[in-house]
């Protein structure tokens, strides 16, 4: 079994403090915005929050691509800044001995699947302390696409085509769920970040929190 796991709201908690101030160095360094409007960020990819931002702030969509490049590279580098050092206090409760469980199982792989930028993933989960249960080369990253319907099968195709069977997204949000049924793959997702139970309801199954995950695989 494939389990792509979100980050933010899934594996960690209330961690994107630092992601956020990336982000907005990344759009004044690159674009001019210096006082960004508020977008509904969760669950998107990198790419596209900072799209959405540019446009509603008088940056063209074409400016906006000519400058894609750039924006990783003062995102990213700005990130590996201003990160903290130890992100351990933000890992969600239940999701270490979850991890553990799951990396001991024999047919199991662990990889990532989240709007990240995948420098700014990796940090992230390795300041954590969570680095050691995703391999490298694997998974799905907000800079692989700007569609996160598209990361699933990037994940499965990375994994050697894993099979849509054997592929269940976890994550947090809506987005999750629909990037989930965008690539014909199950979900389970976990109400520990800005959304309810009721919210998640599309989801194959719904927990309340990553110390379910066992039961529900």
């Amino acid at each position: 079994m494939l389990l792509l796991f979100d980050i933010d709201g899934t594996l960690l908690l209330k961690a994107t403090d630092a992601h956020v101030a990336a982000v907005r160095e990344g759009l004044r360094e690159v674009y001019g915005v210096t006082e960004p409007s508020k977008v509904d960020a969760a669950g998107r990819t990198d790419y596209e929050i900072a799209r959405a931002v540019c446009l509603l702030d008088g940056v063209s969509a074409e400016r906006f691509d000519a400058g894609r490049e750039a924006f990783r590279i003062a995102c990213v580098s700005a990130y590996a800044r201003l990160c903290p050092p130890d992100l351990s206090e933000f890992v969600a409760p239940g999701v270490i001995e979850v991890l553990d469980a799951l990396a001991a199982r024999d047919g199991t792989r662990l990889a990532l699947l989240t709007g990240n930028l995948e420098p700014i993933a990796r940090l992230k989960i390795s300041r954590a302390g969570l680095g050691h249960y995703f391999e490298p080369g694997q998974g799905g990253f907000g800079s692989d696409h700007e569609d996160r319907t598209e990361l699933p099968a990037i994940a499965r195709r990375r994994a050697g085509n894993y099979p849509r069977a054997k592929t269940v997204v976890i994550g947090d949000t809506p987005r999750d769920i629909a990037c989930a049924r965008a690539d014909g793959v199950r979900c389970i997702a976990v109400a520990t970040g800005p959304f309810g139970v009721d919210d998640l309801a599309k989801a194959d199954v719904v927990l309340r929190s990553a110390h379910e995950l066992l039961n529900a695989l």
